[in-house]
């Protein structure tokens, strides 16, 4: 934890325009859940594809729904999905690769050959099968992407654990009596939880991207729930014509990806 702090308080400035920019949007995020200027499913023809007002600050989509409204409730779905995938898959992969790491031998062996059956695959090809299977919809989506991550967590995970499982403190809590969960969850995780911080920045970044990809596709986010993917595919056919409708979730997105990417590049350097 001592190395976390020291890193906490060195000058890194990428780190903290990372940070500054993503508290700014879950602050936006925060406040869209109570107060929102429209409906963002209300339609209103006689508004239909009106450009950036003092009424519609980011104009109305063909629908005459407003895009701000729209947006906000896009990133509210987005980040919702995206926590659930990254604890889904962080979690989960965060117990499997340790009790894969510290107990080794045919345990090891045998999570690890499956691991590496399932890291293979494309994470999004995965979720893909997964959800043409169980269907589209957050819920799905937020199991799908999570399952999907959990070995890339785990791989992660177990080479940590790997590298401290014989240190001198452990042996020491072995000498004492410690029980296996409580090495491992008590006296290991700790000293790696700034490991796999950065791969939750980095999960963040990914499940933003994949679940994006999936509304984009058609088969996230199922309508008329908003998401920035599903809207970036909804406005294809006005990109010309109203080309607000695209910018405005293309821009959210692309913050939400810096911010994150920020963060974990920064979280994960050498010396941290």
């Amino acid at each position: 934890m001592r190395r976390f702090r020291r890193f906490w308080n060195k000058r890194n400035h990428y780190f903290h325009v990372g940070a500054i920019l993503l508290a700014i949007l879950f602050l936006g995020i925060l406040v869209s859940y109570f107060w929102l200027p429209y409906d963002p499913n209300a339609m209103d023809f006689s508004m239909a594809s009106r450009g950036l007002s003092l009424k519609h600050i980011m104009g109305t989509d063909e629908f005459g729904r407003d895009v701000f409204s729209r947006v906000m409730s896009g990133m509210q779905d987005t980040f919702i999905i995206a926590f659930g995938v990254v604890a889904v898959g962080g979690l989960i992969g965060a117990v499997v690769g340790s009790l894969s790491g510290y107990l080794g031998g045919w345990f090891d062996e045998v999570i690890m050959r499956l691991n590496d059956t399932l890291i293979s695959i494309p994470s999004i090809l995965l979720a893909l099968v997964m959800i043409s299977l169980v269907g589209p919809g957050k819920y799905n989506v937020i199991v799908a992407l999570g399952i999907a991550f959990i070995p890339s967590f785990a791989r992660l995970v177990r080479g940590e654990v790997i590298k401290v499982k014989d240190a001198e403190y452990i042996r020491s809590a072995r000498l004492m009596g410690a029980g296996k969960l409580r090495i491992i969850f008590i006296h290991i995780f700790p000293n790696i939880f700034p490991t796999w911080m950065a791969g939750v920045a980095v999960g963040f970044n990914n499940a933003v991207l994949a679940e994006s990809g999936l509304s984009f596709l058609g088969i996230g986010v199922s309508p008329p729930d908003a998401s920035l993917g599903r809207m970036l595919a909804e406005a294809q056919g006005v990109m010309f014509s109203s080309p607000w409708c695209v910018i405005a979730p293309g821009f959210f997105l692309i913050l939400l990806i810096l911010g994150f990417s920020f963060v974990s590049e920064n979280y994960s350097e050498k010396g941290v």
